[in-house]
């Protein structure tokens, strides 16, 4: 039914106004979501999001003169966005907030005859419900069977219907005798716009631990490489001061009349590594031994004193373990 013409210009300015007023949204496919279930998100929504939806040409039609009125504007990039089954959820607030609320209302709907499927369905083994006597039906699908306890049983999983595929009448007729809702519905995320940009949804799913992961693992190949080319970068020079330190160690603990203060902790501990073992907790009488036995299960110790190198060049971590 034709919308009247008092309908179109309120629908005209309260599209106008949501894009004047609103610098993100998402665009969202409603393909087999109920009015209940969409009023129900609505609700939820109040006060931090508003739903508008509407024919494409009419919504195509209000964004071009919106354009036309202010030059410019980057509204133009969500023209080509009305395609299909679509709407608008226009919001000011946290993009990731107002994902989690569209995403969380879906309903589990059966499977209908010529239905697209959203996803692969597969049925579980075991027990049926039905009596020997719909044996047949099951033959006609080609799903291995037995009889078990007056019942049919499904002997393995059955992969009944692949993503993308039409749902069939036997297959949409098995899952109603099973009582199988195998689809659920919801606001389906197509794209995000926010303040002139316009992207895929699925880069909502980056979130600041995913960036960090990934920097860190950039940065630990770029100083791999550096160190590997001999080419000094701001993620080698950490590595390359700690192993220059580590050479320089190394010499000074087998020269008997050269040191350096810090070289000092470490000649100490090789002399006596008991000084470092910490207080004993036996009961005394052990001699020596004993002594040799409590140094040995304090290697934290050892790595904590260790760490004075690091003080000095990289922090208490000792050495830009993080780099």
């Amino acid at each position: 039914m034709p919308l009247s013409a008092d309908r179109k210009t309120w629908y005209f300015e309260r599209l106008t106004t949501l894009l004047g007023t609103y610098s993100k949204l998402f665009v969202v496919e409603v393909d087999n979501v109920g009015s209940k279930q969409l009023q129900d998100t609505r609700k939820t929504l109040r006060g931090k999001a508003e739903i508008l939806m509407g024919k494409n040409t009419m919504m195509r039609k209000c964004m071009k003169e919106y354009v036309e009125n202010n030059p410019g504007s980057p509204v133009e990039k969500l023209i080509e966005c009305c395609r299909g089954n679509v709407g608008f959820v226009f919001t000011n607030g946290d993009l990731g907030e107002i994902r989690e609320v569209l995403e969380s209302n879906t309903r589990p709907a059966p499977a209908k005859v010529g239905a697209v499927a959203p996803c692969d369905v597969i049925v579980p083994k075991g027990g049926t419900g039905c009596d020997p006597g719909q044996t047949a039906f099951f033959q006609t699908l080609q799903i291995a069977t037995k009889i078990t306890r007056g019942q049919i049983e499904m002997v393995n999983d059955t992969h009944l219907i692949t993503k993308g595929e039409k749902v069939t009448a036997s297959e949409a007729a098995l899952l109603q005798k099973l009582n199988i809702e195998p689809f659920s519905y919801g606001l389906v995320l197509k794209a995000v716009y926010d303040n002139g940009s316009l992207f895929d949804a699925k880069v909502l799913d980056i979130t600041d631990e995913v960036l960090a992961t990934k920097f860190c693992e950039a940065l630990k190949a770029l100083a791999s490489l550096s160190l590997a080319l001999g080419f000094p970068t701001q993620a080698s020079v950490p590595h390359s001061i700690v192993n220059a330190f580590k050479a320089v160690l190394a010499v000074t603990i087998e020269l008997p009349t050269y040191t350096f203060d810090k070289a000092d902790l470490y000649e100490e501990y090789l002399k006596d590594p008991s000084k470092f073992a910490g207080p004993a907790t036996g009961g005394g009488g052990g001699g020596g031994d004993a002594g040799a036995a409590a140094a040995e299960p304090e290697p934290e110790e050892e790595e904590v004193e260790m760490g004075g190198g690091g003080d000095l060049f990289g922090g208490d971590d000792g050495g830009g373990g993080d780099y």
